[in-house]
């Protein structure tokens, strides 16, 4: 539903009325967010500022939306872009590079998915990742109980939920955000507030395997 905006604003809002012309034929809407990030990744030694549109699904979660705002600022790329219908779209990827040939070099999902598609995108893709604003511990299970390639190759990140009903608190229609990220730790400030939550991984251990 969005991309870096200073590359294709043109196309960002092609999208959006694209998006809130098909919710509201169903009586729902839309709701576009803007946000101008300076990014501070201290343990990636990435310095950046971008300027993104998201557009809120009807069903979509703050925690959700902010998770994958988060997401795709961490990972942000050549290529990289959100799932063009959303929520709309169950079986495609909820952020993702693609190469114009085809090459999938990054699968990023949002919340707690299913072994299936993790099974999926661990064979589709050179690299899976997951940020859930969910316990884990239940993805973990399905994970270790059900055949997923790669499955200990997929890295998940999980953000308290406390931290993202903070930052929902202070969402604005347009928002300018400063997140640093160091050792681990997240420090998103907006205006003259800041939040502080671990972003915390939690490896795939199969049986066997440790």
């Amino acid at each position: 539903m969005g991309k870096a905006a200073g590359n294709f604003p043109g196309a960002y809002e092609k999208l959006y009325f694209t998006l809130s012309a098909k919710a509201g034929r169903l009586g729902q809407s839309t709701t576009l967010y803007r946000f101008h990030i300076n990014l501070s990744d201290i343990d990636q030694g990435v310095y950046k500022t971008l300027d993104l549109r998201l557009a809120m699904h009807p069903s979509e979660s703050y925690a959700y939306l902010i998770t994958r705002l988060i997401a795709f600022v961490l990972n942000e790329q050549e290529f990289l872009e959100f799932a063009p219908e959303g929520l709309g779209d169950p079986d495609a990827a909820g952020i993702s590079a693609a190469t114009p040939n085809g090459e999938i070099r990054l699968w990023i999902e949002i919340g707690n998915p299913s072994a299936r598609k993790l099974h999926k995108a661990a064979k589709a893709a050179k690299k899976v990742l997951v940020y859930t604003y969910k316990d884990p511990e239940p993805l973990l299970k399905e994970i270790r109980a059900n055949k997923v390639y790669h499955a200990e190759s997929i890295g998940i990140f999980s953000l308290a939920p406390k931290f993202l009903e903070a930052l929902a608190a202070r969402l604005e229609r347009t928002n300018t955000w400063n997140i640093v990220l160091h050792e681990k730790t997240l420090n998103i400030s907006v205006g003259d507030d800041s939040e502080t939550a671990d972003l915390l991984e939690h490896p795939v251990q199969l049986a066997g395997n440790g």
